[in-house]
């Protein structure tokens, strides 16, 4: 299966055929979810200029079904749209992929500090090498990373 999107303000469009599922992450999907624009046709597309993305999958289109202007209306005839199912999808693992948040806290005391951070808390104490290991392979039952640095 490939993908066939159409980027559009008002009346003017872009379009794209035939993308394999990478070539729609890197090309489209990455640049739309972080905020970069797409590069289509002769022009920039983002996102917060009021563009609509629209993402059609369906058998790869040939040169006769891409002839005469007729690639999206057969793309269109021939494939569904997943374009709320593609980019939930990205953004899910967009957020997997980050990881916890990271805080750092600079304190005059970091015994004081921790000690205000966890007062009423559950608490465990981890090596920092099972700290790394959790955070590294992106536990997802693991929010934030704090990190206590005593002033000198």
């Amino acid at each position: 299966m490939r993908f066939h999107i159409e980027v559009a303000t008002g009346r003017q469009h872009a379009r794209s055929f035939n993308l394999t599922e990478e070539e729609l992450g890197r090309t489209v999907l990455d640049p739309w979810l972080s905020g970069r624009p797409i590069l289509l046709g002769d022009r920039r597309w983002t996102r917060g200029d009021e563009s609509r993305l629209r993402i059609l999958e369906g058998p790869e289109l040939s040169v006769q079904d891409l002839a005469f202007s007729q690639g999206w209306a057969n793309a269109e005839r021939a494939s569904s749209d997943v374009t709320a199912t593609v980019l939930e999808a990205a953004t899910e693992g967009r957020r997997a992929q980050r990881g916890p948040t990271a805080i750092v806290i600079n304190a005059d005391s970091a015994v004081q500090t921790v000690a205000d951070l966890v007062s009423g808390q559950e608490t465990e104490t981890v090596s920092l090498e099972a700290a790394r290991e959790r955070i590294d392979g992106r536990d997802p039952t693991v929010a934030a990373v704090i990190l206590v640095v005593q002033k000198d």
